[in-house]
């Protein structure tokens, strides 16, 4: 309790410090900054009717952080992650943060410690990935989905971001390697059959087959796969 007040009173010092500084939008020329502004007021009245938001307060954070308010960004991205531990999004959002701010070792060691928090399980590893790689943190989205394939090294769905991965890197020799394999673990992925027989290499995809089931089994992971 002592610590959400301490926070509360930090973000509403933070929202009256920036009502003052954000007066220039009234200013001629400040039309295109309209959005920003609107899309930041939902924002905070959202964490004002219930500041334990973490997907507000990292959404809020990213705003900051385009704007070059790295103070700010740095602040709500930590409460996101204070009140959600495994808000991937917003650690690697920190990451980047810090390099921004020129400060690569910090920058390593917050990516090294999420890393490592992150390794009991691929399905952790593979969501920090995902967040590293919308980033644009693509040595760090590599080190998650390395790891994760040791620990589940039969998993369809890593060697198919894997595939995709070197793909966008422009390796296709190590792309075909991991989208070969994960055909080979699932054959029913018509998305990477395609993408195999653009490669120039030759597939078959099984007819389905009736199972007698409704549809997927109630809380399934989706398959995301970041292209």
């Amino acid at each position: 309790m002592k610590r959400t007040f301490w926070m509360m009173v930090c973000f509403w010092a933070a929202v009256w410090v920036g009502g003052c500084s954000t007066s220039w939008q009234s200013q001629p020329g400040a039309a295109a900054s309209a959005q920003v502004p609107d899309r930041k007021g939902e924002l905070l009245t959202s964490i004002a009717a219930r500041y334990e938001n973490p997907q507000a307060h990292y959404e809020l954070g990213k705003i900051y952080h385009q704007e070059g308010r790295y103070d700010r960004a740095e602040f709500h991205y930590n409460v996101a992650i204070s009140f959600d531990p495994v808000h991937r999004q917003a650690q690697a959002a920190l990451v980047k943060l810090y390099q921004d701010r020129k400060d690569p070792q910090r920058a390593r060691i917050t990516a090294e410690t999420y890393i490592n928090q992150a390794a009991t399980s691929a399905a952790s590893l593979m969501a920090l990935g995902r967040g590293f790689q919308r980033e644009k943190l693509d040595d760090y989205a590599l080190t998650c989905y390395k790891r994760a394939a040791e620990l589940e090294p039969t998993s369809a769905s890593i060697h198919k971001q894997l595939g995709y991965f070197y793909l966008s890197k422009g390796d296709t020799v190590l792309a075909e390697n991991h989208l070969r394999r994960s055909f080979e673990l699932d054959p029913n992925q018509p998305d990477v059959a395609a993408e195999l027989g653009r490669m120039g290499v030759r597939v078959q995809i099984p007819a389905r087959k009736s199972t007698g089931l409704l549809g997927p089994l109630r809380g399934a992971e989706p398959d995301e796969t970041i292209k």
